[in-house]
């Protein structure tokens, strides 16, 4: 299938004794390493902290390819790139983004370290709700393109629904660029569910619809707390296929990832496209029973 399902993120504690054996540490098996066993994809959070280190990128690759040489990765872009520095009191726009040229350096080194091996499947450049479609942000995402697009594949994620609209699917199509897919609590002027496909690369992103903490949460894991329910993912199921028989490769990613909610998700997404049931960690199993129904351990 050219339909890769996996997570957003894999160093949770969290998931131990959920997701992971609660004695891994003493199996020396690195976490990356046991999910890559189970799913075809990770999407890196860290690399939205700060530029993935390439040392770091080069060891991923090696341990993923001991256990699933199919394993890819897709990479958040560093945030200097799409939030601004004090996004949670600003709205994040064109003349708010602060970024250097050293950050550009340093995110290209470790971009690098995944696409020399073969492992980079796409890069994610997320921004938030505040980003907003007007000329100033639409120049911006041409700049952005420009400096990333080329040489690497890659996604944008906007999440107001100003961006929902035919000349923005066009133009993203015309520099080759995903147009990704997202499922959130539809607030305000949130985008709504789509199946847009502006270039071979098709991108789907579950992040939960916890409604009560998406922009109230103490926590960030608070805003991922959700289960979605299987009907809950029939519909995205049904786009997701039809995004994956126009795309060359489409990632479906899980963004649910509090007390491994997303590999419960992404483990039933996995049964429901393929039409079997799929392997699944023996944990998650015993902590959700009903992936019985679509698992096998």
């Amino acid at each position: 299938m050219n339909i890769l399902v996996g997570t957003a993120g894999f160093s949770y504690k969290d998931w131990a004794g959920i997701v992971y054996p609660a004695d891994l540490k003493t199996s020396k098996i690195p976490p990356l390493q046991y999910l890559a066993q189970f799913y075809d994809c990770c999407e890196i959070n860290t690399s939205f902290y700060g530029p993935l280190r390439s040392s770091t990128g080069k060891q991923w690759c090696a341990w993923v390819n001991e256990v699933n040489p199919q394993f890819l990765f897709t990479a958040k872009l560093y945030k200097a790139f799409t939030h601004s520095p004090i996004a949670t009191v600003e709205p994040t726009s064109a003349a708010t983004l602060r970024f250097s040229s050293e950050d550009e350096r340093l995110t290209r080194e470790g971009l690098d370290s995944l696409a020399m091996d073969g492992k980079l499947g796409a890069v994610l450049a997320q921004f938030p709700i505040s980003f907003k479609n007007t000329e100033e942000n639409r120049t911006y995402l041409q700049k952005l393109i420009a400096m990333f697009g080329g040489n690497y594949p890659l996604a944008i994620e906007v999440r107001h629904s100003s961006w929902n609209e035919e000349a923005v699917l066009h133009e993203l199509s015309s520099f080759g660029v995903g147009f990704v897919n997202i499922d959130q609590p539809l607030l305000g002027k949130a985008l709504r569910g789509t199946a847009h496909l502006t270039s071979r690369l098709g991108y789907v992103r579950l992040h939960g619809r916890n409604y009560q903490q998406w922009f109230s949460a103490n926590r960030v894991e608070d805003r991922h707390n959700f289960l979605y329910t299987p009907d809950q993912l029939e519909p995205w199921k049904e786009r997701i296929e039809e995004i994956a028989d126009q795309a060359e490769r489409t990632f479906v990613v899980a963004n649910n990832h509090y007390l491994g909610k997303a590999a419960a998700n992404a483990t039933e997404l996995k049964s429901m496209l393929s039409g079997k049931k799929v392997k699944a960690p023996g944990e998650l199993v015993k902590t959700y029973p009903e992936l019985i129904a679509f698992a096998t351990t």
